[in-house]
């Protein structure tokens, strides 16, 4: 672990998670400029795999864009887009109610599921700055009701500028608990959305690298699939939480700024 970042930068993918190594808030992190532009000049295949199910690619790409960074759309997929593909895999063209934000819905609308509070087959838990009781109260009578409960990534908070807010897991809870029922989470760490990481990078497991600030979401995620793993001390993990883990990175880096070295 922390050696030998020649191997690292020789790896033909990264998957990279946003929050927390990208970006916190509305603030680009330092060295990220460097790392993008030496991933561009280096040719390597990259995909930003984020477990925010709040936007859609085109608006991450926008909001990097006004932080001063210029990415491809296609370098984007999020725990939307993973949760819509899912559902329709599932049960094609089924109903959902949908707590979360228009890149959720926006995701499930692309893929032929409706919008539905009366009687769904799912419930869809996503991020949101309006969550409230009533949407809580009404999902769970839906569950209890019979719709199945989904979860678009089990993060339990992610990183703001401000310091740490709740994330989806956080957000699904009160529902599992008034129900009695699980809910399935779709992305990270879920293999499900890693393998369509790879897939779309088009690289083999052991030519790629993930690279994230969370211990128990992206580098799991990573191990469980294959991939070397490197942890960025910039979002939620901590130097000192690392050994809480019965599992370890493969590199520990204080920022993506590091990646590329001597210039």
């Amino acid at each position: 672990m922390e050696n030998n970042l020649e191997l690292l930068r020789e790896k033909k993918g990264f998957i990279c998670d946003m929050d927390g190594v990208i970006y916190h808030g509305n603030k680009l992190l330092p060295g990220v400029k460097e790392f993008v532009e030496w991933l561009y000049k280096e040719g390597k295949r990259f995909l930003f795999l984020t477990n925010s199910s709040e936007r859609s690619p085109k608006e991450l790409q926008q909001k990097l864009a006004r932080m001063g960074l210029e990415v491809d759309e296609s370098h984007f997929y999020t725990s939307a887009l993973a949760t819509a593909a899912f559902l329709s895999r599932q049960a094609p063209g089924c109903s959902a109610y949908v707590i979360g934000a228009p890149g959720l819905v926006g995701a499930l609308y692309n893929v032929g599921i409706t919008m539905n509070d009366v009687n769904p087959d799912y419930v869809v838990v996503g991020e949101t700055s309006s969550y409230g009781f009533e949407s809580i109260q009404k999902a769970v009578t839906l569950v209890l009701g019979g719709a199945k409960l989904i979860g678009t990534n089990s993060d339990l908070t992610g990183p703001v500028e401000g310091g740490i807010a709740p994330a989806c897991r956080a957000l699904t809870a009160p529902i599992e608990l008034a129900t009695g029922r699980s809910a399935y989470f779709v992305g990270k760490p879920n293999p499900l959305m890693m393998r369509t990481g790879l897939k779309l990078l088009g690289c083999h497991s052991a030519e790629a690298a993930m690279i994230g600030d969370r211990m128990d979401t992206d580098v799991i995620a990573g191990i469980e699939t294959g991939l070397d793993t490197v942890l960025a001390l910039s979002g939620v993990t901590t130097r000192k939480e690392i050994d809480r883990y019965p599992y370890r990175p493969t590199y520990v880096l204080g920022g993506v700024g590091e990646i590329p070295g001597e210039r």
